[in-house]
C-alpha cells in the first residue's frame, strides 16, 4: 500500500492535519487497529489464492477438502489455510463476519446466498461480480458470475 493510499484511513484515525503531514513528509505512524485490518486483507487474499488453487476439484456434500469441497467445506479450508478459522456451515459463517455492503465489497470477502433468511451457499468474492465456489453435486470449484441479487457479503474478522 502506498502512502497515498494510506491517506483516508489515517486521515480518519489521525485526523485530517497529522494525515497531511506524514503524506507530505512521507512519515509513517503505527495506527491502533491498522495493523488487524492489514492482515485480515492478507488473509482474504490468501482465502482466494487457496479457493482459485482448488479449481477443479469435485463437489461432495459434508466434505472440508483438501481434494474434495461443498461451498463451506470450500470457504472454512480456504481461510484455515491462510490463518484463520471460520465454523462449518455458510449460515454459521455468515454469523461470523462482519457485514459488508455490495458497494463495499472486495475480493476475499465471503459472498452469502439467501433466501429470506435463509443461507444455504457462500462463496469468495473474487471481484468483476464474480465468486470461487463449490457449487452443486456434480460440479466442481469453479469461477463463476453472482447469478442472483439475494446475496450478503461478510468480512472475515
Amino acid at each position: 500500500m502506498t502512502a497515498l493510499n494510506r491517506v483516508p484511513s489515517l486521515m480518519a484515525r489521525a485526523g485530517t492535519a497529522s494525515a497531511l503531514t506524514l503524506a507530505a513528509v512521507g512519515g509513517s505512524i503505527v495506527v491502533p487497529g491498522a495493523a488487524s485490518e492489514a492482515s485480515a486483507a492478507s488473509a482474504a487474499t490468501k482465502a482466494l489464492q487457496v479457493a482459485a488453487s482448488k479449481k477443479g476439484s469435485p463437489y461432495k456434500w459434508g466434505a472440508t477438502g483438501p481434494y474434495r469441497f461443498d461451498c463451506s467445506g470450500l470457504t472454512l479450508y480456504s481461510f484455515k489455510k491462510a490463518g484463520k478459522k471460520l465454523p462449518r456451515t455458510a449460515a454459521q459463517q455468515y454469523n461470523k463476519t462482519h457485514r459488508v455492503s455490495a458497494k463495499n465489497r472486495k475480493a476475499g470477502d465471503l459472498v452469502f446466498f439467501h433466501s429470506g433468511s435463509n443461507v444455504y451457499h457462500v462463496g469468495i468474492y473474487a471481484g468483476k461480480d464474480k465468486i470461487w465456489h463449490a457449487p452443486k453435486t456434480g460440479d466442481v470449484v469453479r469461477l463463476q458470475k453472482i447469478w442472483t441479487r439475494s446475496v450478503w457479503y461478510g468480512r472475515v474478522k
